[in-house]
């Protein structure tokens, strides 16, 4: 064990003798679930066509375990798209987006995407309204007439939504919610979301390149009554004929997906299955972030970039470290990946710098607290060089 370190100590703090067992902290892709193995995945399908029996069942045998864990309504369809939760989240923007005004919210760099596509791609001249990192925006400022785009939690900011309250029941326009880091992590309320993304990369642990769209039945509506203005590609095309492509629904993938990777988030699926599903990994996560908030009120030197406990990530918890600049924080997280004590937890290029900690169901409580002696010795150790 070692002494906590205090703000502008020069005391170096001794080296701690235990490792994190899993030092996996990286916001994506994130800490594989435990007990994974390569070997402990499932074979039939691969180098099979997607389309045979068997690449079929597994694929839909993939949404079913979604549809179980999440508890989601079978109003809510769930597709399995290319392109992870940014090619989920862009096809819902393309193919229904110019219906109606847009309101779009950004509190972090994903976020400022999407207003990036809906203002200079689609032209569609939203309203935009932002926050400063580690904040979120006045949500009461919101237009339910609008079509609506935020990040349910901002993996890059730390900063999240704090429920579902805010969106209006009686909503004329579209609420897309981009919850790559949210989806298992919280208890969201699916009846106030149309349209949901989110990668397996994330929460779950699993691999990237594929996404996950989920859409209510207002989301069908507007694909079914909607036609955009501009040409959309092949990957994005939700609608044959005038109706939903139900196939996409159902296993039917546009694109050729990895079955490798479709094996990889069966596995984490079924995982999460055995630990009492959607409600266990939420359990999880919070026990993580608690365990790191605990590691964060003993350390004057250490906070949190979202300052208020009702909207701050669970999942992808950003700290500040005072006196921190850029060059810092990458010899502190170099030092520590050098040691084997913690892997990618340097905040995202684009944030203040900080660190940033993923806490997701797949991590242990037991290696975040592990983590604490070693932020000390890395600290005291930059300090005193």
């Amino acid at each position: 064990m070692t002494d906590t370190v205090g703000a502008g100590t020069n005391v170096l703090a001794a080296k701690p003798a235990t490792l994190p067992a899993r030092p996996h902290f990286s916001s994506g892709p994130c800490a594989k679930p435990p007990g994974w193995s390569p070997q402990a995945l499932a074979t039939e399908s691969l180098g099979r066509s997607h389309r045979s029996k068997v690449g079929k069942a597994r694929l839909q045998y993939c949404i079913d375990l979604m549809r179980e864990l999440l508890k989601l309504p079978n109003t809510h369809r769930i597709g399995i798209v290319p392109g992870s939760d940014t090619g989920a989240y862009e096809m819902a923007m393309w193919t229904m987006l110019g219906a109606l005004p847009v309101t779009a919210l950004a509190w972090e760099s994903f976020g400022e995407g999407w207003v990036t596509d809906a203002a200079k791609q689609l032209k569609l001249d939203p309203t935009i309204i932002r926050a400063d990192y580690g904040h979120i925006p006045d949500l009461d400022a919101v237009d339910w007439s609008n079509d609506v785009l935020f990040t349910w939690n901002g993996t890059t900011s730390g900063a999240r939504v704090p429920n579902g309250d805010w969106i209006a029941e009686d909503r004329e326009g579209l609420s897309f919610a981009d919850a790559t880091s949210a989806v298992f992590a919280y208890d969201l309320p699916w009846d106030k979301i149309d349209v949901a993304t989110f990668s397996w990369q994330k929460v779950l642990g699993g691999e990237g390149a594929h996404g996950v769209l989920i859409l209510g039945p207002r989301a069908v509506e507007r694909l079914e009554s909607y036609t955009p203005a501009w040409p959309l590609p092949k990957v994005f095309r939700l609608v044959s004929k005038g109706k939903l492509a139900e196939g996409v629904f159902k296993g039917e993938t546009i694109n050729t997906p990895s079955m490798l990777a479709v094996e990889d988030a069966i596995f984490a699926l079924e995982w999460g299955k055995s630990i009492g599903g959607a409600e266990g990994m939420v359990a999880r996560s919070n026990a993580n972030a608690a365990a790191l908030d605990a590691i964060v009120q003993a350390r004057p030197w250490l906070g949190h970039l979202a300052p208020d406990p009702a909207t701050r990530s669970t999942t992808s918890v950003c700290l500040t470290v005072e006196g921190a600049d850029e060059a810092f924080i990458k010899a502190f997280a170099g030092l520590l990946e050098k040691e084997g004590a913690a892997f990618d937890i340097a905040g995202y290029r684009d944030a203040p710098p900080g660190l940033r900690i993923w806490c997701g169901a797949t991590v242990d409580t037991a290696d975040i607290e592990a983590l604490g002696p070693w932020l000390d010795w890395a600290y005291s150790e930059l300090k005193a060089s």
